[in-house]
């Protein structure tokens, strides 16, 4: 099994503000459990509910956050994943978790929401540096977002996020 998400270790510990990085839980999953995610987040309800009622909070609740959901989001803050949740936030264009990634050695995670910002840059170190379940992962977070920001952009569908 892959640790693909796991955080890089440094000798120096770095400052965080408002996040205890001792108190970010790991995210190390089997390659079926990210292509599951993957199908979760493309709208498979049976694989959604599998991932809640296996062990996998984390991951529904970061699909939820991926449709803008607040409670999602907050639920990963105060839960251990607030490197998913900069993922989200960084993958919709915030350059404020884009940089709080980098700095804190998620760089997986960076590279991932930079691809789905349409940098490709990172799809390039993706296609070096992951596996297929992880690029498979990239793929349908970006489909959903852009889908989300086409909604959001055309006024006959104003106000739904899919």
């Amino acid at each position: 099994m892959f640790s693909f998400f796991k955080k890089k270790e440094k000798n120096t510990p770095k400052p965080v503000e408002n996040v205890k990085l001792s108190a970010v839980k790991p995210l190390d999953y089997h390659p079926k459990i990210i292509l599951a995610w993957a199908r979760a987040i493309e709208g498979n309800d049976d694989l959604m509910r599998w991932l809640k009622e296996n062990g996998y909070p984390e991951l529904s609740m970061a699909t939820f956050a991926i449709y803008l959901k607040d409670e999602a989001r907050q639920w990963l803050l105060q839960n251990g994943y607030p490197h998913l949740m900069a993922m989200i936030n960084a993958a919709e264009g915030n350059e404020t978790a884009q940089k709080w990634l980098l700095a804190h050695d998620f760089e997986l995670l960076y590279h991932i929401a930079m691809a789905i910002e349409d940098e490709q840059m990172s799809w390039e170190w993706l296609g070096k540096n992951v596996t297929p379940d992880i690029f498979l992962l990239t793929q349908s977070i970006k489909k959903v977002k852009d889908q989300i920001e086409e909604n959001h952009n055309d006024v006959h569908s104003f106000g739904k996020d899919i």
